[in-house]
């Protein structure tokens, strides 16, 4: 289990890399086949004091899932408790899925999983563009990209569909249910 721990806007001092990494070892216990977790740290000007600090959690499974948990508070080493706390319970509704089916991985979908094996972010301070992200695209179902969004618990998830061969979005709709995005070239 790799862990890589960020920090913008403060210093991630030894002290405080030894804790995170003691608290972020335990999650391990409840989730066996974590990947990586990447762990980012800021302190931002907030005009509240208790939203000061905040503490991001990001674990990919081997699997290729994500699961993100984001908290602030006044303290960092409190946000870093209360996010590790939320991902406690990500990581309980994930693993409550009923995720017993096997899925057949076809020579398409192992190829778009290489394709797609890339994780950078960067970010740009001018122009029109202020953020840029590429992110890992694990080939699935309609019914996984659902449960991937509900885990992210985002409104909309971007996902490669293995059956249809293309990249779609799955997004959350104001009536409760779901919307998928097909795009077509014309």
């Amino acid at each position: 289990m790799d862990i890589l721990i960020n920090g913008r806007g403060l210093e991630v001092t030894e002290d405080l890399r030894d804790y995170i990494e003691k608290k972020v070892d335990k999650l391990g216990r409840y989730m066996n086949n974590i990947g990586d977790i990447r762990v980012d740290l800021a302190e931002v000007k907030a005009s509240s004091v208790a939203d000061r600090h905040i503490a991001q959690l990001t674990v990919r499974n081997e699997r290729g899932k994500l699961l993100r948990a984001e908290e602030r508070s006044a303290d960092i080493l409190a946000a870093v408790d209360a996010a590790i706390e939320k991902m406690y319970r990500q990581i309980d509704r994930y693993k409550g899925k009923g995720r017993g089916k096997r899925r057949r991985r076809g020579k398409a979908r192992a190829a778009a999983e290489e394709l797609f094996a890339v994780e950078e972010e960067l970010d740009f301070e001018t122009g029109p563009v202020v953020r840029r992200k590429q992110f890992a695209m694990t080939p699935m179902t309609e019914e996984e990209a659902i449960e991937q969004l509900e885990l992210l618990d985002h409104d909309f998830f971007v996902y490669y569909d293995a059956d249809a061969a293309s990249v779609n979005v799955v997004y959350r709709r104001k009536d409760g249910g779901y919307g998928i995005l097909e795009p077509e070239l014309s």
